[in-house]
């Protein structure tokens, strides 16, 4: 598979640098010159330091033999623009762009192919999106979900004296009478695929498979109960803190949408009431509180502590701090727990923050460049690929297939497939089952299954699941 990117920023460069480490063939067009020496320093692939948005660029950079043409800059023009070039003159790639502005990226462009865009990706949109996940299922922790597999996997930072701490995963078993599986460890060495001896150690970062009643359970033994979240307070009114709003007020009042199937008018519904929303920008307060009358709309600083005490901040069940400043964000959830404020949800721009944010407490930490970059590699992927989760900073991939009739796994029991070394099968969903499979499970046309590679074995691991 090949791929051009147009633009290196983060966004652009993750999704480089994990296509790159797959073996895939990668060029990236990037017109600033120090990002696009420091792309060129760090990956294996052909850069080209220039503007992506004219024919001979393009050609350059092999558009007429590419498989994807993914435009993230940070204009929603260039990319738009660019991708209506490549599409009238190159008949190859599909093409992905990163579009902001609610206007551009509503389903009118992405299904009906305008401007030659076979996908759009709203990285705010996405970003509530991820919120909203957590949001529902108490905010205790961050989600993965699946498209058929209703299993899910949860990140946990296990805490010093917790019933996790010191244990092996066998005696951790023997413990509790619940189904999970621990998928991965991330450790400060790395991270390993444990077996049932491996011992958990605090500061250790744990991947969990299990269904959503024994997490409950599971946290509960943690000390992290599962509540009601009625009192909200949203830091930032901008596009994602505004969304979230949107769902929180108003879902309720449209019908129920499919599970897990896009973005702005496919979040799931459910209602939360007395929802505050603080934002600086009086302009900005001005229309939250015409288009969200049923909540209390502040115009104020969050740095200032004093309007925490004036608002009454303490007595809420949740803050959602999702301002342009991560680090302001990091702060604002720190100082609401130390107030009293049970549940956390931040919003960072860098990946390595959520683990930052996590290991200081923060129950959950959004990643808007992360989940983008992961919704853009589901879509790449395709085939049998129903979807793709990267954690430890993408060196690990959590990946969702359908199993295909005529590959080498249908009709053979777990412990007879070969797959590639540091590989797992987590989950089997088979029509209505779920199930964490043994090594006797057979695996049958039409499953899909949730595997853990490392990501240097993607392909070898897609081709196992894929008809020859």
């Amino acid at each position: 598979m090949k791929a051009v990117i147009l633009g290196a920023g983060a966004v652009g460069f993750q999704i480089a640098r994990q296509l790159v480490d797959n073996g895939q063939d990668v060029v990236v067009i990037e017109k600033d010159r120090n990002q696009a020496s420091y792309v060129s320093n760090r990956l294996d692939c052909m850069v080209i330091n220039d503007a992506g948005n004219n024919l001979e660029v393009l050609s350059q950079a092999g558009c007429e033999t590419a498989d994807f043409f993914i435009a993230v800059t940070d204009s929603d023009e260039v990319n738009m623009v660019s991708c209506a070039l490549v599409h009238s003159e190159f008949a190859a790639p599909r093409t992905v762009a990163r579009v902001r502005n609610l206007e551009y990226s509503t389903a009118r462009i992405a299904e009906r192919g305008l401007l030659g865009i076979d996908y759009v990706v709203n990285p705010e949109i996405e970003a509530a999106h991820a919120i909203i996940q957590s949001l529902e299922r108490g905010a205790l922790s961050d989600v993965m979900l699946f498209q058929h597999a209703e299993l899910q996997i949860r990140p946990i930072t296990v805490t010093a004296g917790s019933f996790l701490d010191g244990k092996s995963l066998r005696e951790t078993a023997r413990t509790i009478d619940l189904s999970f599986l621990v998928a991965a460890v991330l450790t400060e060495k790395g991270y390993i695929i444990p077996s049932g001896d491996t011992v958990i150690r605090a500061g250790d970062t744990i991947y969990v498979v299990a269904s959503e009643p024994d997490f409950e359970k599971i946290f509960h033994r943690l000390g992290k109960d599962k509540r009601e979240l009625n009192r909200i307070i949203i830091v930032g009114g901008g596009r994602i803190g505004a969304e979230i709003a949107e769902h929180l007020l108003h879902a309720g009042k449209r019908p129920p949408p499919s599970r897990r199937r896009g973005i702005v008018s496919q979040l799931k519904a459910v209602r939360l009431p007395r929802v505050k929303i603080v934002e600086r920008d009086y302009q900005k307060c001005r229309v939250l509180s015409e288009r969200f009358p049923e909540a209390l709309v502040i115009n104020a600083d969050i740095s200032d502590e004093e309007v925490f005490d004036e608002e009454q901040f303490a007595e809420s069940d949740l803050i959602v701090a999702a301002t342009d400043n991560q680090e302001l964000n990091i702060v604002t959830a720190l100082y609401a727990r130390s107030l009293g404020i049970k549940r956390t949800i931040v919003l960072v721009k860098k990946v390595g923050y959520s683990a930052i944010a996590t290991s200081l407490g923060i129950d959950v930490a959004v990643s808007f460049k992360h989940t983008m970059v992961n919704n853009i590699l589901t879509f790449m992927r395709r085939g049998p690929v129903r979807s793709v989760h990267s954690v430890a900073d993408g060196r690990i991939e959590i990946i969702e297939l359908a199993v295909d009739p005529q590959c080498r796994a249908a009709h053979k029991p777990v412990r007879e497939i070969k797959l590639p070394p540091g590989s797992l099968i987590l989950a089997v969903a088979h029509g209505r089952q779920n199930v964490i499979p043994t090594g006797e499970r057979i695996i049958h046309p039409g499953d899909h299954i949730v595997v853990i590679t490392g990501k240097e074995h993607v392909e070898e691991l897609q081709e196992v699941f894929t008809a020859p």
